[in-house]
């Protein structure tokens, strides 16, 4: 077999497929296998490999490593659906826009995507189109209708992603604790603070379009919400807090994520 990680590296520089920078986040040998099976991999020579990463690098030049977990979710899950409208927590440096926007189909589908972050984010000029727009802001201050206000016609989102981190210390019980702060504010706006807190849906109406009419969730009825959390005791309290508000709620590692990380996600499905 033709193929090692200097390989991986020099083809995926040479085709595009990835920064230098961006390829330290994961070893390329596991993000290849996003591409093709264990099984298939070690049947295929050098020759092969190029030519699978090319085809790749040619359907979807991304911007980091870090959308390839966003790719495994949607492949596995199918979170975002065509002409859906998507808010990105927490999105630089932009990776998951692009794959949010990708799967909302034909630009006459219509759809948005719609990014926060405290840093000032530039929508990627590759897979991106007028649809995808970002707001430099604090998640964790603005107020719940500013944030309705992003989504078309203000009436919330049909699928809401997390992937809010906060700055790593190396105090591992003080880096789960911020996490876990990130994440049920992302579970707040999502589904209503009274929802989070009382571990039970909130009444929400909603009109022919299934649009989220009350105040207190951003989310619409039917909505998908994905949150990154590290791992901790502390996260346990999410899955019980979720299962009641969402027709099914799981934990996903991506294989994408680097082994020595504790980054896990909540995937919820369909909220009540």
């Amino acid at each position: 077999m033709g193929g090692n990680p200097d390989f991986f590296y020099r083809e995926a520089q040479r085709l595009g497929y990835v920064a230098r920078s961006a390829f330290k986040v994961s070893p390329p040998l596991s993000r290849f296998l996003l591409l093709v099976s264990l099984s298939e991999y070690l049947r295929l020579n050098s020759v092969q490999i190029k030519r699978i990463i090319s085809e790749n690098c040619a359907q979807f030049p991304l911007k980091s490593d870090w959308e390839f977990q966003l790719i495994q979710m949607q492949k596995q899950y199918k979170i975002i659906s065509p002409g859906g409208s998507v808010l990105d927590l927490g999105c630089a440096p932009g990776a998951w826009l692009q794959v949010a926007c990708q799967n909302l189909g034909p630009l006459e589908k219509g759809g948005a995507v719609v990014g926060i972050d405290t840093t000032k984010v530039k929508v990627p000029p590759q897979h991106c189109d007028s649809r995808v727009k970002t707001v430099c802001g604090d998640v964790m201050k603005l107020p719940r209708e500013q944030v309705r206000a992003l989504s078309p016609k203000q009436k919330g989102f049909s699928v809401i992603l997390s992937d809010m981190c906060p700055l790593v210390s190396g105090i591992t019980s003080r880096d789960a604790a911020l996490s876990v702060e990130l994440g049920m504010r992302a579970l707040d706006l999502s589904v209503g603070t009274a929802a989070a807190v009382n571990n039970a849906p909130q009444e929400a109406d909603s009109d022919s379009s299934g649009a989220a009419l009350d105040t207190g969730r951003l989310l619409k009825p039917g909505g998908h919400l994905i949150i990154k959390l590290l791992e901790s005791e502390d996260i346990k309290e999410f899955n019980q807090t979720c299962k009641p508000l969402f027709r099914k709620a799981s934990w996903l590692r991506p294989k994408a994520t680097r082994s020595c990380s504790r980054e896990i996600y909540l995937i919820c499905q369909g909220l009540l």
